[in-house]
């Protein structure tokens, strides 16, 4: 005898899920009631759910899942960041990290297992893509580094930055769902401009994005503003000139008229010139912008190591001559596997 294979509860959406309790002969604000436990209250068992009835929890577990993610392993870092691997429920391994400021609490997550793009600076970019995370996936990594921030530090999560491992826009569908989700009133009900999607540019997803009228804030990992050296340390750009993506970019800002942020992690001896901050100056140029100047937290898989601090300050100092919003970001968790990737790579590997 086969056993029917249980449905995942949270890939449905509301009236969906009406569908099933109505199916279960369950009075419709059963439905409400579930998807509130769900998604406001973030349960992840049946048994937690103490407004229905023992019976009907039985029921439920029965017939349906919550896969729900775990961490499998925390990093502490001197400077207050937390790293983590978690667990999902097939047993693949992704990362998640809190960064705590003190203006904000912001949690950095992974929308896929892996990553397909090779680029050469980043350790994900030596694993291979095993699967997209689903929307659920992405939201319990919150829940759970919210519940860090407030442990730990007393505090809740501020910001959210899709920047762990993969890439967002080629998991389009359930990153946008996840959004929804954390920002929803009968979700976690955060702002949308409190969550920023970075990607490593995608021409024809960043389009995409204006016409779907995306609300969060949109980054674009750009490391280098000229196409052979892009072409050299991300592949992807072969396919997604700097052309493409400036006019994507003008197409996504005509749409929503939201400034992008410009992610530049700052190589020694690669693009750390005042030669490269005036291609960046330029490239800036093309819509409403602002750059973080990024430390690079170096790997064993690559030769790449951080531009020294003199020459990020004069790449800096250049970029605000021109009028550019600039930031630059300390490298964090130094003393731990906080670079992307890192430490799912070592206990994919048994290290």
């Amino acid at each position: 005898m086969v056993t029917a294979k249980k449905i995942d509860i949270r890939s449905l959406d509301l009236p969906q899920l009406q569908q099933h309790l109505n199916a279960m002969q369950q009075p419709a604000f059963r439905a409400k009631q579930i998807y509130q436990w769900l998604w406001e209250k973030s349960a992840t068992k049946f048994d937690d759910m103490s407004n229905l009835s023992k019976e009907l929890r039985k029921t439920l577990n029965d017939s349906f899942s919550i896969n729900a993610v775990q961490v499998n392993n925390s990093q502490f870092s001197n400077d207050h960041t937390i790293k983590n691997t978690f667990r999902l429920a097939d047993g693949n391994i992704v990362e998640g990290v809190l960064i705590p400021l003190e203006d904000r609490m912001t949690a950095c997550v992974s929308s896929q297992v892996g990553c397909s793009l090779t680029c050469k600076f980043c350790a994900t970019g030596y694993m291979d893509r095993k699967r997209n995370l689903n929307a659920d996936e992405i939201y319990d990594q919150v829940v759970l580094i919210d519940k860090q921030a407030k442990q730990n530090y007393n505090n809740p999560l501020t910001n959210i930055v899709y920047m762990g491992m993969g890439e967002p826009l080629l998991n389009y569908a359930n990153v946008l769902k996840s959004i929804e989700r954390i920002t929803a009133p009968d979700g976690l009900n955060m702002s949308y401009k409190r969550i920023t999607v970075s990607t490593a540019g995608i021409a024809k997803m960043i389009k995409k994005l204006g016409d779907d009228g995306a609300k969060f804030n949109l980054a674009l990992s750009l490391h280098a503003a000229d196409d052979k050296k892009r072409n050299e340390i991300m592949p992807i750009n072969e396919a997604n000139s700097l052309k493409a993506l400036a006019d994507a970019l003008k197409y996504y800002f005509a749409k929503t008229k939201n400034p992008v942020t410009y992610e530049y992690i700052v190589f020694n001896h690669f693009n750390d010139e005042i030669s490269d901050a005036m291609d960046l100056a330029k490239f800036c140029k093309h819509i409403p912008c602002k750059v973080n100047l990024i430390e690079y937290n170096p790997i064993s898989f690559a030769d790449f190591t951080n531009a020294e601090g003199d020459k990020i300050d004069a790449f800096s100092n250049y970029l605000k001559s021109q009028g550019i919003n600039t930031n630059i970001r300390r490298s964090r968790g130094k003393d731990i596997d906080a670079a992307c990737g890192q430490l799912a790579v070592k206990e994919e590997a048994g290290i």
